[in-house]
């Protein structure tokens, strides 16, 4: 039976699996409390890398308090023997007299399968508390496990005239401080951040995660199909210290120079999406951030690959002569249109971040 206490430790499990996303790949960001007597006794995250998982963490931080505790996790715990031994076994092996799961585990070398040797065991479990919010949470592995393709993410700034770049092609800093800071918070909670090469030759960006007490930087992707990155470029030369990616459809004259730089290069068809996110979806890649340019924009949404769009509007006009992020989009027709629901907004100085999900997507929520 679910009680208000069992909502208020599992949204404190949900608290430390948000501190994991973008950190875990290929795991899930799972958080585990453990409380005893109405104390809290344990609390983890998984840990960096994947391993160990956080009801593993959290029991060897509980010790012999664990027997006759409450375990809460956010989603169902690993019954199968993979890198480290099953969860399911530490939890029996504790003691632990009751199991709180927010959401199962869509692995099908798991689904239910914990439950039921849990509950073979002796162990009370009980499932779906705050369901929604843990699969949500998890819907980057969800969403590699199910559909074969990490969970999409497109984030652009923009005028209020929707505008992304001047007519002359220049986009920095469109958005303030706060916003830009954000997008940075942002980037830190997703396991990739993917570009195309225009991009990367016009703004020489460096992709990092640039935050006070946050030392994590996704992998570094580029969108290149004749590998044309410039060998200098800001990617190129720190690719030793922070992982980037090229993926390529043709060889070129740069491959065994970015290659000596510490670059890993893909092959694949860059102008296949799908293809793209199957190939990021078996590197492990559970949650990856679009940030642009308009040509790669325009490919995601018109072929509808993509879980959530994040636009930051600054308040400033660019007129007719600027470049809409929609740019590369054909147009549709009135039954092909995308439709979609605004899932929240944030006042970020003088900017504001409007969240958005495909329609299409909002039954399966």
């Amino acid at each position: 039976m679910t009680s208000e206490k069992d909502i208020k430790h599992m949204k404190a499990a949900l608290s430390l699996a948000r501190r994991g996303l973008g950190r875990c790949a290929p795991n899930p960001a799972v958080g585990c409390v453990i409380v005893k007597n109405g104390v809290v006794i344990a609390r983890a995250r998984t840990a960096d890398g994947g391993r160990p998982h956080a009801e593993a963490i959290a029991l060897e931080m509980a010790g012999d308090q664990a027997k006759g505790a409450t375990l809460y996790a956010t989603l169902e715990p690993c019954s199968h023997q993979g890198g480290t031994p099953p969860c399911t076994q530490a939890i029996i092996d504790s003691g632990v007299k009751r199991v709180v799961i927010g959401t199962l585990d869509v692995d099908p070398r798991v689904k239910g399968k914990s439950i039921k040797i849990m509950q073979e065991s002796g162990i009370d479990v009980v499932q779906g508390v705050c369901e929604e919010e843990c699969r949500q949470m998890h819907l980057g592995f969800i969403n590699r496990i199910t559909k074969n393709r990490p969970y999409v993410t497109i984030k652009t700034a923009c005028t209020i005239d929707g505008k992304v770049a001047s007519a002359s092609g220049d986009s920095q800093w469109i958005t303030g401080e706060r916003a830009r800071h954000h997008v940075h918070m942002i980037r830190s909670q997703h396991d990739a951040i993917l570009i195309g090469v225009g991009t990367a030759i016009v703004d020489n960006p460096r992709l990092t995660t640039r935050v006070d007490g946050i030392e994590h930087n996704p992998v570094r992707i580029v969108l290149d199909s004749n590998m044309s990155i410039d060998p200098k470029s800001r990617l190129v030369q720190s690719a030793k210290e922070t992982p980037l990616w090229v993926l390529y459809s043709e060889d070129g004259p740069n491959k065994k120079t970015l290659e000596d730089a510490g670059v890993i290069l893909h092959q694949v068809d860059c102008y296949d999406i799908e293809e793209i996110l199957r190939l990021l979806a078996d590197e492990g890649i559970n949650r990856v951030l679009i940030e642009g340019g308009a040509q790669v924009h325009g490919s995601f949404l018109r072929e509808g690959h993509f879980d959530e769009l994040l636009l930051y509007r600054a308040p400033s006009l660019l007129g007719g002569d600027g470049m809409s992020f929609t740019a590369h989009l054909e147009i549709f027709t009135l039954a092909e249109r995308h439709n979609f629901v605004r899932i929240g907004e944030q006042v970020l100085g003088d900017d504001i971040l409007e969240r958005y999900r495909p329609l299409k997507d909002m039954g399966a929520m």
